[in-house]
């Protein structure tokens, strides 16, 4: 978690020292330099990492909106659940070693957005 906020600082404050350098441009009436063009259309879709039977799911929420975890079985049941509220870098890990067999979607809702993962326990 350190590494990525580290990262992300990290890349902002480079972004911002590249502006002084480049001049700016304007979107939506605002003037914005090239790193900062980049810095705005990033991809802040969450990420799903599979290790074995484990799941790794990241989200950077730079709009610190409510972001919803849930894990459902194949019948629909909720099995686990969890609401972040005003957190920049959620992160949650899953271990489904101990799992009964069955399919499980993994969703993550953020800002009325929805991504799923399955996991397929056998």
């Amino acid at each position: 978690m350190k590494r990525v906020l580290n990262f992300t600082v990290a890349a902002i404050l480079f972004g911002t020292s590249v502006s002084f350098a480049n001049g700016s441009e304007a979107i939506d009436g605002k003037k914005v330099n090239e790193v900062e063009k980049n810095i705005l259309n990033v991809d802040l879709d969450p990420t799903f990492l599979r290790k074995g039977d484990k799941l790794f799911v990241n989200l950077l929420n730079l709009d610190l909106e409510q972001v919803t975890i849930k894990v459902v079985d194949s019948n629909g049941r909720v099995v686990f659940k969890q609401t972040f509220e005003g957190e920049i870098v959620v992160e949650k890990a899953f271990n489904f070693e101990k799992a009964f067999e069955d399919n499980y979607k993994v969703v993550v809702v953020d800002n009325k957005e929805s991504f799923t993962e399955v996991v397929e326990i056998r």
